[in-house]
């Protein structure tokens, strides 16, 4: 077969500007946000400008939330930038949408506070975005807008979405799960390889991720074998904003690899390259989100949405001082009045402590290097990490080592967690293998399929 390039981009979370997004309470939403909003549109345009110029591919997928919150001058806009882009550039574009995409209660906020723009209904996706994969579709579900599309002579592209109208991130039935089998099998009969996408992640980008609800695919295994055994062993994802490629093996024995990408408008920002070199080996390569023009206050844009995730995470253990009710429910703890008075304790604690402080309290031994550390910048760059992937607290490192210690600690206390889908994990090896890679290279890889 001809190798095969394409782009590859999520997360756009696109917001009109104009809509308004200043003020004294947008300052206060945004403490919590890990993505950037005010900025969406000059990331957006940069990318795309970039993606215009790019020459070694001429095929871009975008990977679901196209919009910030489903606002409906978010989605022309986007739509709009698309059929530029196109018209431009010559190259084709296929999306997915998602639950940013359509809403009934989108916001944005000026000096007067929040305010109410008007939504997106799920049944108007299709006219926003036919032009983008749908109308060249040779298999189309209307009622989940999910398609197929001839990407080359050789090549198709599965677009799954799990959105309905009404619904956001459902389970898939027997019906829809026919579908998806029913159009791997026939690009087996018709001598073609297929490669899916979706914006909602089938395995977890991190091991401590399995814990959360919304953080993959409703009942994902039942989606893998359907994939996997019928000759689709490939899924690009996106929706938590993470880097990571991972990959499981059906009970069949059929490999499935699931490539998620960090969004496009917050850290950490990157794009693939993806080159498909024959039926059974595919390049994988992560390129930077370009520049932006914004005040960044003299960073680049890479420091910039880094900036805003630390933001997040400082800001997360500062309310837990300062505002514990607030910190409880950003973090889904039910509040009491005994934790009420314990949080303001340990926040208190802990934005004093050094790491090395950490490590006597609980009897861990630290590595001088990073003795004088602040416990508050460790905790920070380890959650960052998890979510830039490559995570570096391995084994043998003085962070991993004492991170390492830590688990080692807790394991006779917690042996096992159970999964959002029912499995049951080894407490140490998640944790372990959360914030340490040990496996595929979450930027630049060369998978082999079978």
């Amino acid at each position: 077969m001809k190798p095969l390039k394409f782009y590859l981009i999520t997360d756009t979370h696109y917001f009109r500007y104009s809509l308004g997004a200043y003020g004294e309470e947008y300052e206060e939403f945004m403490d919590g946000e890990q993505k950037c909003f005010a900025e969406t549109q000059a990331i957006n345009e940069a990318a795309f400008d970039y993606l215009a110029g790019a020459d070694e591919a001429d095929i871009v997928l975008i990977a679901g939330d196209l919009s910030f919150n489903g606002e409906k001058e978010s989605n022309k806009a986007f739509s709009a930038l698309l059929h530029d882009f196109k018209e431009k550039s010559g190259k084709r574009v296929y999306v997915v949408t998602a639950g940013h995409d359509f809403n009934d209660n989108p916001f944005c906020f000026d000096e007067n506070g929040r305010g109410k723009p008007e939504g997106t209904k799920f049944t108007e996706l299709y006219d926003l975005y036919k032009d983008f994969g749908y109308t060249d579709a040779i298999a189309f579900n209307e009622k989940h807008l999910s398609y197929v599309a001839e990407l080359s002579e050789d090549v198709r592209l599965l677009v799954i979405c799990n959105d309905i109208d009404g619904q956001k991130h459902i389970t898939y039935d027997d019906e829809f799960l026919g579908w998806i089998e029913a159009q791997a099998k026939q690009a087996q009969a018709d001598g073609k390889m297929m490669i899916a996408m979706e914006h909602y992640p089938v395995l977890p980008g991190q091991p401590i991720l399995a814990l959360i609800g919304d953080a993959r695919q409703a009942e994902a295994q039942k989606l893998i074998d359907t994939l996997a055994d019928n000759g689709v062993h490939l899924v690009f994802t996106g929706h938590m904003h993470n880097q990571s490629i991972n990959v499981t093996e059906t009970a069949k024995g059929n490999k499935f690899y699931d490539v998620c990408t960090g969004s496009a408008i917050g850290c950490p920002a990157y794009m693939r390259l993806v080159t498909v070199e024959d039926e059974n080996t595919v390049d994988i390569k992560s390129i930077p989100i370009p520049d932006f023009e914004w005040d960044k206050k003299g960073m680049t844009g890479e420091e910039y949405l880094k900036a805003q995730f630390d933001r997040m995470i400082r800001t997360l253990i500062y309310r837990m001082e300062h505002d514990p009710e607030k910190f409880m429910r950003k973090v889904s703890i039910k509040p009491t009045p005994a934790l009420k008075k314990i949080f303001p304790v340990i926040g208190r604690k802990l934005s004093k402590m050094t790491v090395g402080g950490f490590g006597r309290l609980l009897f861990i031994r630290v590595d001088p290097s990073i003795k004088k550390d602040l416990f508050v910048d460790f905790a920070v760059d380890m959650a960052r990490s998890v979510f830039e992937g490559n995570q570096p607290y391995v084994e043998g490192t003085p962070g991993g080592d004492a991170l390492l210690k830590l688990f080692k600690k807790i394991r006779p206390f917690v042996k096992t967690l159970k999964g959002s889908q029912g499995e049951t994990l080894d407490f140490y090896e998640t944790m372990k293998h959360t914030v340490g890679n040990y496996g595929i290279d979450d930027y630049n890889a060369v998978l082999k399929l079978s």
